[in-house]
């Protein structure tokens, strides 16, 4: 797969896809707000009856205000809950006991707990296959069967037999070990592997030997976002690693990373420095390197922003890192292939994406007027995705995936630069990416699923050129709905459409549904068709779920990307809200039948969302969110975020982020709809601490009765979770959905 390797960034999550002012003293404030029982229909409702009584409280203890406003250029900013940073006071932990009672109490009570929780074991337990990454007649891949709690990752040998290389299970029984990512040799006959645990995402970087399994190296530490690039015959690797905590600056462990030559076996700290001394202490940096061993290519971003700059060298020859592309305003992903042409995936003066090849010997040929054009830009597709495949003639060719909508399309292209060859006929759906062997050959790996297909693999092949055929199908293990998937758009109110995949029950009733609209609208991460446990079960449970292709995500190009970011980042809760009417309007639900889903980025989404149009939905699920955007950049890993937000140090920017920031827009006697809001407390991303101050905020200020829930998890981080844990935190988010908006499920039967 030759997609070009982006910056870490604030994911979608919560779908199953997946300091100190203290107040003077703490008193809790017990409310006898009186209960009530579950309505006739069967479903508890979490939002007041017409006599005034509320379902599933009373409050959780409210915690004390501080009378604390700051002059932040010219801004006077309050800040009435900055006590609940420090989850480390006593203070901050008996609220947050008082708040873990809370949350007990209404989401144990929700009767449509146990029906989710059910369905959802079955359907979560569908497999999922990765698309295979050749290297001398090996396929490494992962795979993750039934009754797995996460995937493992395998190698099958050129005979056809297969084994296991890495089981994060056999790592640790208790599942809090995740398998963030894995490079082999060219030849194969070596693996590096990262694993980290609890949640911390702090990569710890291993080296094996493929044939026996036995470690040669590692642990290697403050690995976390590191592409791993091999030198011929395996001895050698370059890699990302931060500095050690006691070179950097107080508060700046995260950053400040560098690129070193490691030879396998050898302490890290003989590590040989390549690059990143004196540049950018947020920066993340890529590596590649050719499979002759001659070319580096190593590539930069400050943060998230969506521009890089990219360095060659020679390792044959001096070695030394030649500007490729610096201070451009464009992302560019480069490697040497091959055919020893240096080749070019970017969105300089195309935001939608091309392809291009230049001669890696000859500088003159590196600036983009002299490179050969092999995919150019293509009108309303977005290009995310090539691979290079040999033709039935022996010709090189590139294999490569469009979106239009955010639905795939795949094509082949002649790499001489003669134009396109073929249509591959695919199923709608997604492409996760396609694979080839690096020396060459006339097959091709996809990767592919859609709304009710787990992640599996298809084969392409040069004798058939326009068709695909299974190479791995996915199992499934529970009793997926058959689903209708209508496209439709929205208007937004500047006029703009945006577009929406809404999904439903084939021959359910015509009328409006309980209905969740799920959301990202960020850092270029486009929502194209993927199979969700958490979509089918509600869709299974006669509910409709719509997805939003949001201003901010890469559906329609960079461009797409920057009309929802920075100053322009109103657009996407325009969008959204936008789409919250259009699925009103149409017929497929109403606003008292509405909840609105989304994490990380989607939680800042649904969190504005909550403050800017509280009347929009009757539920909102906000999962590990942003929400104190004047804030932000002094916890996790906000520094590097804030070229996709501005940054509350300029003057200017500070406004644009108090114009939607959520925490500070929350007015009391507000009604606002019922909140859960769910964090996992290993997250080093995204702090849990917007979450807790926002619910603080919302418990005072609501006048409407439903409950504000703040679920915590811990042991658990931003990413990847296991099997059973992503059950029972959907089960708790699908049940309060539920409750909001009058869904009655049934428990699925055996």
């Amino acid at each position: 797969m030759l997609r070009p390797t982006g910056t870490p960034i604030l994911p979608p999550i919560g779908g199953l896809w997946a300091n100190a002012f203290l107040p003077p003293r703490y008193g809790p404030v017990v409310s006898t707000a009186p209960s009530s029982a579950p309505d006739p229909a069967g479903h508890t409702a979490l939002r007041p009856d017409p006599a005034g009584d509320t379902a599933l409280r009373p409050d959780p203890a409210l915690a004390p205000r501080l009378d604390l406003v700051e002059d932040l250029h010219g801004h006077r900013v309050a800040d009435p809950y900055r006590w609940l940073e420090d989850v480390a006071d006593p203070r901050t932990q008996a609220w947050v006991a008082t708040q873990d009672a809370h949350a007990t109490q209404v989401l144990s009570g929700l009767p449509a707990r146990e029906a989710f929780a059910a369905r959802l074991r079955g359907l979560v337990r569908s497999g999922a296959v990765g698309i295979p990454v050749w290297r001398a007649g090996r396929a490494f891949s992962t795979r993750r069967d039934p009754g797995q709690e996460h995937a493992v990752l395998r190698v099958r040998e050129a005979v056809g037999t297969q084994r296991v290389l890495v089981d994060p299970m056999a790592l640790d029984a208790a599942g809090t070990t995740t398998l963030d990512a894995w490079s082999p040799s060219w030849e194969g006959t070596r693996l590096a592997y990262q694993v980290s645990v609890g949640g911390d995402e702090e990569s710890l970087l291993h080296v094996l030997d493929v044939a026996t399994g036995e470690l040669l190296d590692g642990p290697v530490d403050r690995c976390r976002y590191s592409p791993v690039a091999w030198l011929p015959g395996g001895e050698e690797l370059f890699y990302v690693r931060r500095l050690a905590p006691d070179q950097v600056p107080a508060g700046e462990e995260q950053f400040h990373r560098r690129v070193y030559r490691h030879r396998v076996g050898a302490d890290p700290s003989s590590d040989v420095l390549v690059h990143g001394e004196g540049l950018d202490p947020t920066n993340y940096y890529g590596v590649r390197t050719s499979s002759d061993g001659r070319w580096l290519v190593v590539s930069a971003s400050a943060g998230t922003a969506p521009r890089d700059d990219v360095w060659l060298a020679d390792l044959h020859g001096d070695g030394v890192l030649r500007p490729l592309q610096t201070g451009v305003d464009a992302q560019t992903s480069a490697w040497v292939a091959r055919d020893g042409r240096l080749w070019l995936f970017t969105d300089r003066d195309a935001p939608r994406g091309r392809l291009a090849v230049a001669d890696p010997t000859d500088p003159t040929t590196w600036e983009p007027a002299a490179w050969t054009e092999v995919v150019p830009e293509a009108g309303a597709a977005v290009l995310s995705d090539v691979a290079l495949v040999d033709g039935a003639d022996g010709t090189l060719q590139v294999l490569a995936v469009h979106a239009v909508d955010a639905t795939d399309r795949l094509s082949l292209w002649a790499a001489d630069g003669t134009g396109r060859r073929t249509d591959v006929a695919v199923p709608p759906g997604s492409i996760a990416g396609v694979s080839a062997p690096p020396e060459g050959g006339t097959t091709a790996w996809v990767g592919f699923t859609d709304h009710a297909t787990p992640p599996s693999v298809l084969r392409w092949d040069a004798t058939d050129p326009a068709v695909l055929v299974d190479a791995e199908r996915a199992p499934v293990a529970g009793d997926v709905p058959d689903v209708v998937v209508t496209e439709t758009h929205a208007t937004s109110a500047d006029g703009t459409p945006v577009h929406l995949f809404v999904v439903a029950q084939a021959g359910a009733p015509d009328r409006p549904r309980p209905a969740v609209l799920y959301g990202y609208g960020g850092f270029n991460v486009s929502l194209t068709p993927a199979y969700s446990a958490q979509t089918l079960a509600w869709v299974a449970a006669g509910g409709v779920w719509a997805v939003a292709n949001l201003r901010g995500g890469s559906e329609h190009g960079e461009e797409w990307h920057r009309a929802g970011m920075r100053e322009r980042k109103q657009n996407v809760f325009d969008d959204f809200a936008a789409a919250g009417e259009h699925l009103v309007a149409q017929g497929w639900t109403t606003h008292d039948q509405l909840g609105v889903f989304g994490g990380s980025n989607g939680g800042l989404l649904v969190g504005t969302t909550t403050t800017q149009r509280p009347d929009l939905a009757a539920a909102v699920v906000c999962s590990a969110p942003l929400l104190d955007m004047v804030r932000y950049e002094l916890f996790g890993l906000g520094r590097t975020w804030n070229d996709e937000y501005g940054t509350a140090a300029d003057p200017e920017e500070l406004g644009w982020l108090l114009g939607y920031s959520p925490y500070h827009h929350v007015v009391e006697g507000t009604a606002y709809p019922a909140v859960l809001f769910t964090t996992f407390e290993s997250d080093t991303r995204v702090d849990p601490l917007h979450a807790r101050k926002l619910a603080a905020a919302l418990q005072h200020a609501t006048s409407s009765g439903a409950p504000v829930v703040l679920r915590r998890e811990v042991a658990v981080g931003h990413g990847a979770r296991a099997v059973s844990r992503t059950v029972e935190l959907a089960a708790d988010q699908l049940a309060f959905l539920a409750a909001a908006t009058g869904l009655s499920v049934e428990t699925p039967a055996g």
